[in-house]
């Protein structure tokens, strides 16, 4: 990445922008299809054939967002992992160009991402800040003791998954909504000290959030219901502080020196709750797909000549359970790899491109392999200042998931051809909506 001259050079509007393929299809000129920018699909959808595109015309790609808002993606490995990382790129909206100008409506589908106060929109000595707040509730040793909540959650949803397969005619059950689902949301709401009641209005809230194709009244409904709701347990807490992140959040807010705001708090809450399920949620169900789709990958894991954090890691890479993340903002016109970025323009992370790029993870970047060794690690839980903090939980989350799942039904496959699983409507998040499968026979032999 080097520093762009200070003459920008003309964008294409949104207007001029098509479908991915139109251009090519109507014009000899290649290469002139090529500079108009890409129009995100807020439908969703499986997101690797339009990467491998994206890869071919360059690190950085201009998009068109919904709404007509013009942005940009960063899609290969290597200078997605130098943006990350760069001393002039920014997360705080105020760098939003756009957004300062008054040209996004309160209901715009990513609003929600560049607005919300938390660790994920602050930048420098106020990241920093907030990120220390934060860990200091959210240590390794709060994460570590909740290993044994985990494997007994596990155990437990394992028998309601075979409950449901049983109960029906076809020996079906959806995984996300009895396994994948419940596993993280009840770990999180515990983790945050939520009532059990209210898990599924949270994952019902948070699908809406991350949509990117959901009307604006609905969108600004959905964000103010969930404010709402995490500041009525922020207040419960406060009222009945207990052993929970929450109460620890607070805590550290009411000391001396460095404290949340409850604008931040109430941001840090919701942060909490959206990516600490939805990422595990999609990780463990792209996992899932991935293992059933190559035998031969799961057999070397059943036999021991390879692990589950390694089943873990290649979906990672493979699959990214978060798609094209939203955003950060250069603070000066940036050139990568031969394109200029605009100060203040919108950048989606492409993690889900940038997994799958051949210069960094070689020509069969394509094949799932649970025994890849070499290359560049994968960026799918951030780099940089930025670097997840939840990581942790999601490895121990997945790995306890996936080591049960497969124990206990080593023969289990998908009731539905993969084309024909529905997709989320949602170019950040990157699963399926549904996961039916047949769990089958448990290791003992039992019906599933």
């Amino acid at each position: 990445m080097s520093t762009a001259s200070q003459d920008r050079p003309q964008q294409n509007s949104p207007s001029d922008a098509g479908r991915p393929g139109e251009a090519d299809a109507a014009r000899p000129d290649g290469a002139a299809a090529a500079r108009e920018p890409h129009r995100m699909d807020a439908s969703g959808g499986d997101p690797h054939p339009d990467n491998a595109r994206l890869r071919e015309r360059g690190a950085a790609v201009p998009v068109v967002l919904p709404g007509e808002v013009s942005g940009f993606a960063v899609v290969r490995h290597a200078e997605l992992r130098d943006f990350l990382n760069h001393p002039d790129v920014g997360k705080n909206a105020c760098h939003f160009a756009a957004l300062e100008r008054g040209e996004i409506p309160e209901g715009w589908p990513l609003r929600t991402f560049a607005t919300v106060r938390g660790m994920t929109t602050a930048d420098g000595p106020d990241h920093r800040r907030l990120r220390s707040l934060v860990s200091r509730a959210f240590t390794a040793r709060r994460v570590e003791a909740l290993r044994p909540r985990v494997e007994e959650l596990t155990e437990r949803l394992l028998d309601d998954l075979a409950a449901a397969a049983a109960a029906d005619p076809d020996g079906v059950a959806d995984l996300r909504r009895h396994f994948a689902f419940p596993l993280p949301m009840s770990v999180i709401c515990e983790l945050l000290g939520v009532d059990a009641e209210l898990t599924h209005r949270l994952h019902v809230l948070s699908n809406r959030i991350v949509s990117t194709d959901l009307p604006p009244a609905e969108m600004v409904a959905a964000n103010q219901e969930m404010l709402a709701i995490l500041a009525q347990v922020a207040a419960a807490r406060r009222a009945a502080p207990g052993d929970d992140l929450t109460s620890a959040l607070l805590a550290a807010r009411e000391e001396d020196g460095d404290r949340l705001s409850e604008e931040e708090l109430i941001g840090t809450l919701l942060l909490m709750v959206v990516a600490g399920h939805e990422t595990t949620l999609n990780l463990v169900s792209n996992a899932v797909r991935a293992l059933c789709a190559h035998r031969d990958q799961l057999d070397l894991v059943l036999a021991g000549s390879a692990s589950w954090e390694s089943v873990v890691e290649e979906t990672l890479r493979y699959d990214s359970p978060v798609s094209f993340f939203p955003f950060r903002y250069p603070t000066r016109d940036l050139e990568i790899d031969g394109t200029v970025i605009p100060q203040g323009t919108p950048v989606l992370a492409g993690y889900s491109a940038a997994g799958r790029d051949p210069e960094a993870h070689g020509p069969d970047a394509d094949r799932f392999d649970v025994t890849r060794s070499g290359g560049e690690r994968h960026l799918s839980l951030g780099h940089g200042p930025h670097y997840c903090l939840g990581a942790p939980l999601a490895r121990l989350e997945a790995t306890t998931a996936l080591r049960r799942l497969f124990t206990r039904f080593p023969g289990l496959v998908l009731a539905r051809p993969e084309g024909e699983l529905p997709r989320h409507r949602s170019f950040v998040g990157n699963s399926t909506h549904t996961l039916p499968v047949r769990p089958g026979l448990t290791a003992e032999g039992a019906t599933g």
